[in-house]
């Protein structure tokens, strides 16, 4: 009795703890994405602009309309682009729908054959791809796995993703234009809060994706503060050539 506590209560632990991340769903990436695209391109934006000696209001405007062209952008693109690899992998499961349908044998025998190359015993191969096929729709599910790499089940949303795209790049987008709204008067207090965004986002998706969060958030505060300089340089530069 003990001993098939102690089963139970390790096999309880091991479910507990043997958990992965969601890796397929449809917001992480452009969530993550358009958080740190809004942050570096409106920041890069603004001090580009700045770098030209324009007045404050000027760039202002500047990254409050970085912003919603960024975020109606990005959000466009992401719908766009999930929907086509939405459709392509839903055409693709209509030819294996039909292809399940009209040679059932012949799909059979490769599905056997597939296991086979994994190192299963034939005649076992072969029983186990008798016993999925019977369901069509099983059929079709271990097929698209095997062959296509993918979960009919768990396709990406386009909605979702263009959602989460809008929504973070907005955010990212207003942290250098913060300052202003609330009453700032120079360049720097925007970039600092800009880079201090760009290391905290950098360390929080450390914590997803189990990185270390100093070396994340170093890596994007790196990247970001370069794009800015670099924009900034020639900001000033076509600036003094016009003027």
């Amino acid at each position: 009795m003990t001993i098939i506590e102690t089963e139970a209560t390790l096999h309880e632990a091991h479910r507990d703890n043997h958990t992965h991340r969601d890796v397929n769903g449809g917001w992480l990436r452009p969530a993550v994405f358009g958080a740190m695209d809004g942050l570096v391109s409106n920041l890069a934006l603004m001090t580009g602009v700045a770098g030209g000696s324009v007045g404050q209001q000027t760039i202002v405007i500047t990254g409050l309309a970085g912003l919603a062209a960024g975020a109606f952008s990005m959000a466009a693109g992401e719908y766009t682009s999930v929907a086509s690899q939405r459709e392509l992998v839903e055409a693709e499961l209509d030819v294996e729908r039909r292809e399940l349908r009209k040679h059932p044998k012949d799909e059979l025998e490769e599905l056997a054959a597939l296991y086979v190359s994994r190192g299963v015993e034939a005649g076992l191969a072969r029983e186990v791809a008798t016993q999925l096929s019977r369901d069509p729709e099983q059929a079709l599910e271990i097929h698209a796995r095997e062959e296509l790499g993918i979960d009919p089940g768990d396709l990406p949303s386009p909605l979702v993703a263009a959602v989460s795209s809008f929504g973070a790049f907005a955010l990212g987008a207003l942290l250098p234009v913060l300052p202003y709204l609330l009453g700032a008067s120079t360049m720097w207090p925007a970039v600092l809060l800009a880079l201090v965004g760009l290391f905290a986002c950098g360390a929080l998706v450390a914590k997803v994706t189990a990185r270390s969060w100093w070396f994340s958030g170093l890596r994007q505060l790196a990247l970001g503060g370069a794009a800015a300089g670099v924009t900034y340089a020639l900001g000033a530069l076509f600036g003094t050539a016009i003027g």
